[in-house]
């Protein structure tokens, strides 16, 4: 289920904002970088955030969460084969960094991340007091 918010438009923007960035000075600022692309969306119960990362080894990535900003970061490095004797490299080798800010209502905590089939998936739940509830009316005579 999505929800469609005010929120997810902001999103959107901080999404398209941070690839942006990172293309353009590279994510840490000084040496050029490839960025990964990535879909983040929102939920009744949290985000959730894909991060395609084909030929990247689970072991090379960092995910670290701190100050309501997600960080990706890794590298991947270029295979060699040794049957190869010319061809085209299209593909990005190297280090890699991505980073999107969240609302402070983030249970830090119970953030998962899981790496199956070359993408990165990374569920970040809302805090109890970011969730919708009920509120009793009370009725006076």
């Amino acid at each position: 289920m999505r929800t469609i918010s005010p929120l997810t438009n902001v999103f959107d923007r901080m999404v398209t904002l941070s690839r942006a960035m990172d293309d353009a000075v590279g994510a840490n600022g000084h040496e050029p970088t490839w960025a990964p692309s990535l879909d983040a969306s929102e939920t009744e119960h949290g985000w959730i955030v894909e991060v395609d990362l084909p030929g990247v080894a689970p072991e090379s990535v960092d995910v670290i969460f701190d100050r309501n900003a997600l960080t990706v970061r890794g590298t991947r490095q270029r295979v060699e084969s040794e049957k190869a004797r010319a061809g085209i490299r299209e593909r990005a080798v190297g280090t890699f960094e991505r980073t999107l800010r969240f609302p402070q209502h983030v249970d830090s905590e119970k953030i998962g991340a899981e790496f199956r089939h070359g993408v990165l998936t990374i569920t970040i739940p809302k805090a109890e007091s970011a969730k919708p509830r009920k509120i009793s009316v009370s009725a006076t005579a």
